[in-house]
């Protein structure tokens, strides 16, 4: 039997002089026994030392023992179905006999280790693990009991789905009501294990719990007034998640759990209040928020205004005090990696919708590691920026006496937190805000010069959230006077403002657009010279502000005189950055934001450029087919993004250059790299792959034509909405593709036509890849219409209102023109969907005269055809504003 066990003496002695080493602070030493502890796996008997370590050997330190457990932990995570039987039999039964050890460390490690053994789809094969730490739980000896509470709460943690099924004849109708039981328990730490057990349940709507759901919420307001902060942070937990699920019964107890949640979220222990805090968060997204709260906002708002207050500790980590420090390099694990966002093709609308880019998230606020975890503050900003968005401007009356208050406050941190409070209502409040602005601005803009940079940063981020109103009113009221500040405060010597005034500036250049164009030169010198001056970090975002700089003024950059201040020092970083530093990623965005904006006047740089790109692609290719040659089941593949930037700086480039892209083309092997692309497993490789097939096909398709038959069979392949970019940018390149082939297209159509049909019709499809599919649609019926119409009645009314609401422009001219021709070929496919064809023309502000031309004969065709008694009914149905605008443009 396993419990005969015994370790040889000189093997134990071994283990534990590895186990000391590896304790030791020098990574060499840690090195050399992460090896031998590695060979050390070979003996099946490896593993009942390490378990004979942490549950028999009293003697020895308890860091030692917890470490052997540990390491135990790590080789049933990576070898446990090799395990004999004996040894993972002799584990299991050490683990359950000693659950109670004296030493929370080692409970605590035991507990690690059941549930790992438990998920490696043991929950099954171990009949007697549950009833045992069940029968555990009623223990006199508390360490017995709080083991076995421990180990459940770990395993209802990782397990919890399994724990609800058949497969286990559903233990948890046993378990909820035991847990509730303990919810009275005189041991804090017992209290709050059985509370942490029953909420893993709550999300899931798990029935064993729903049937005991009184039974938990009574005994959670029991617990209301705990003097244990771990208890009273797993109640507030409850309490957030029964919102989401069972907010009928908690809304006969509203008023008493709104008391209780005010008093946590200001409780003095700041992890209480931060989950307490999350309810204002999860209350503002239920619909009976504004009935159940509107009373108690006079209490709530400045609850969370004081916790929007930087703490103590905060102003240290942040070193709140070291006010100039833009001379001290960053430390290399302060930099976040970026994620880059590949192209993807999309439409103007003609109805500037509201974007919906949240940069209210970041609230402005601190990016460093030691905060940039949630906190208090952060919470707080975000409850009153979506109660603001709740209650609007009913919300003014509590709000401005606070802010009368906070933003002259002799404190700069109380100040700091006013300016803050500013910037969370901006979206919510934005109607009411507007008497108070032309004061509030002002002022704004001279807090940026405050002495304290922690204020000149918040500052920042607040002004940037009224950017769409300063940009709407006399420049030289505002937008001039903003501008000049925040270009100072790009060249501040505080790092922290450095970044949230280049971030700030990237805001209102986006809101501002061509209406910079005026100030280019002055923007240009500033961001110019903040390359010398910053560090690393803000490095990065440079990149980013002049990037979006350039995608906002678009060809206005195209002046001799910008050019010649702009280009040197991307080029200088360019020539000095190694293929495989990952800085190159922002870098290559900004460069492809730079040469669609240039267009020609990138041309003397284009041809280095272009070349780099094109080896990336190449380097990564190769890297791929050695990695899948030498190891051919790895799943990690070598890091693709650089390909996948590169692909996207080679679409800006054939974007801004257009027919001069050719030369370059011609000499490079970027048709065969790009055929590789767009196979690639990778859905971002695809994704971008086709967003260059697409570009270079307006510029130089020559080049591509050789390749259509290989290329347009993958295309139609990638017509998949389950990855919509790569879906997305596909059809845009067919609809490109079609424009060029004209009639020659007509045998590779039937490979995409039933696709592009089935997406124009699928429900809940995104607005872009619906619109994109139109305009294909519209450009194959373009070019083939005798093939494409037939198939009218099956997509003519998704296709009309896809295309309502986008600018006119070039591809929308070629899509109605094919719809068009269409219709004359097959005019009984219109024919039931007549009113959103009328509809669809009607979207059009000025049409090509013989575009015009074609809408005028077909809607006098149709009226023809019906006659004017009928024409008369049919339009009576019209909207007033469509019927006045068919009778003024097409008379009819």
């Amino acid at each position: 039997m396993a419990m005969s066990w015994q370790p040889e003496p000189n093997g134990l002695q071994q283990i534990l002089q590895l186990l000391k080493e590896s304790q030791s602070p020098h990574t060499e030493t840690q090195r050399s026994v992460q090896q031998k502890l590695e060979q050390l796996n070979q003996y099946p008997d490896f593993n009942n030392y390490l378990i004979f370590v942490l549950t028999k050997l009293k003697t020895e330190d308890e860091p030692t023992r917890s470490l052997s457990g540990l390491i135990l932990k790590n080789n049933v995570k990576a070898h446990f179905h090799n395990f004999p039987s004996e040894v993972t039999e002799f584990i299991k039964s050490e683990c359950l006999e000693n659950i109670g050890d004296p030493s929370p460390l080692i409970r605590a490690t035991i507990g690690i280790l059941i549930t790992t053994i438990a998920t490696k789809g043991e929950l099954q094969n171990w009949q007697t693990l549950l009833p045992t730490l069940c029968q555990q739980l009623d223990s006199e000896d508390y360490n017995t009991c709080e083991g076995a509470f421990g180990a459940l709460q770990k395993i209802c943690e990782d397990s919890a789905d399994v724990l609800d099924s058949d497969a286990l004849n559903r233990p948890l109708n046993i378990l909820i009501p035991k847990f509730l039981q303990f919810f009275k328990h005189q041991t804090p730490k017992i209290r709050s294990h059985a509370i942490a057990c029953v909420n893993q349940f709550i999300i899931s709507k798990t029935q064993a719990l729903m049937l005991h759901i009184d039974a938990f919420i009574q005994n959670l307001f029991a617990l209301a007034s705990d003097e244990d902060c771990e208890v009273r942070k797993n109640v507030c937990r409850a309490l957030v998640m029964l919102q989401e699920v069972r907010m009928d019964r908690l809304l006969p107890h509203m008023p008493d759990i709104i008391e209780y949640i005010l008093m946590r979220t200001q409780d003095a222990d700041e992890t209480v209040a931060l989950e307490a805090c999350e309810f204002w968060l999860t209350l503002a997204e239920q619909p009976i928020c504004r009935d159940v709260l509107a009373i108690h906002l006079n209490r709530l708002i400045p609850v969370l205004v004081r916790g929007m207050k930087y703490s103590e500790i905060d102003i240290i980590l942040l070193k709140g005090d070291v006010e100039e420090d833009e001379m001290i390099p960053d430390s290399e694990q302060d930099i976040k990696p970026r994620f880059h966002k590949s192209r993807t093709h999309s439409q103007q609308h003609s109805i500037e919708e509201e974007d919906d880019d949240d940069s209210g998230s970041e609230y402005g606020l601190d990016d460093d590691d030691a905060l940039s975890d949630w906190n208090l503050r952060k919470c707080s900003a975000a409850a009153l920026d979506v109660l603001a968005n709740v209650f609007r401007d009913e919300l003014m009356p509590v709000l401005l006496p606070i802010l009368k208050e906070t933003l002259f406050h002799p404190e700069w941190e109380v100040k700091e937190s006013g300016i803050l409070v500013l910037g969370a209502i901006a979206e919510g409040c934005a109607n009411a805000m507007i008497p108070h602005l032309p004061e509030l601005i002002p002022f704004l803009i001279q807090c940026l010069s405050e002495k304290k940079a922690l204020v000149r940063s918040i500052t920042c981020w607040t002004l940037s959230r009224y950017s769409h109103w300063i940009v709407n009113q006399p420049h030289d009221m505002y937008l001039k006077p903003l501008m000049s500040e925040l270009l100072k405060r790009i060249l501040d010597s505080n790092k922290r403002v450095q970044e949230a005034a280049c971030s700030a500036f990237a805001t209102l250049e986006e809101e501002a657009c061509t209406e910079l164009v005026p100030y280019l030169g002055f923007i240009l010198q500033t961001l110019v010279y903040a390359f010398k001056k910053y560090q690393h970090k803000n490095l990065l975002i440079l990149y980013d502000a002049i990037g979006t700089l350039a995608d906002s003024v678009g060809h206005h950059l195209n002046k001799p005189e910008f050019i010649n201040m702009l280009m040197p020092p991307l080029i200088e970083k360019w020539n000095t950055l190694k293929d495989e530093d990952k800085d190159l990623f922002p870098l290559l965005e900004c460069l492809s934001s730079v040469a669609t904006a240039l267009q020609s006047g990138f041309l003397p740089y284009s041809e280095p450029v272009y070349q780099r790109c094109v080896s990336l692609t190449e380097k990564t290719l190769l890297q791929i087919a050695q990695e899948c040659n030498a190891n051919p089941d790895a799943m990690e593949p070598p890091d693709k993004d650089f390909m996948i930037v590169a692909l996207d700086l080679l679409s800006g480039l054939a974007e801004g250059l257009e027919g001069h892209i050719e030369t370059l083309v011609a000499s490079s092997n970027i048709m065969t790299l790009l055929f590789q692309c767009m196979q690639d497993r990778m859905p971002e490789v695809r994704q971008s792959s086709f967003a260059l097939l697409g570009d270079l096909t307006k510029a130089c398709f020559q080049h591509v034509r050789p390749c259509i038959s290989d290329f347009l069979p993958i295309l139609g392949q990638n017509l998949n909405p389950e990855f919509i970019s790569v879906c997305n940018n596909a059809t845009w390149a067919i609809g490109e593709v079609s424009i060029q082939m004209g009639a020659e297209m007509r045998e590779y159509i039937p490979h995409v036509l039933n696709q592009l049909t089935e997406i124009i019709n699928r429900p809940n499809t995104p607005k872009t890849l619906l619109e994109n599919t139109a305009i294909t649609i519209g450009r194959l019926g373009y070019v083939c219409p005798d093939v494409v119409a037939p198939m009218l009645p099956q997509f003519i009314r998704q296709w009309c209102t896809s295309l309502r609401n986008i600018r006119d422009n070039e591809e929308k001219d070629s899509a109605f023109r094919g719809i068009c021709a269409m219709i004359s070929v097959n005019p009984g496919g219109v024919v039931q969907d007549f009113i959103f064809f009328c509809d669809a023309v009607a979207s059009w502000q000025n049409p090509k005269e013989d575009l015009k031309e074609m809408f005028y004969k077909i809607l006098h065709g149709f009226k023809n055809q019906v006659g004017e008694e009928n024409w008369k009914r049919f339009s009576d149905q019209f909207p007033l504003p469509l019927r006045e605008r068919l009778a003024a443009q097409y008379g009819v």
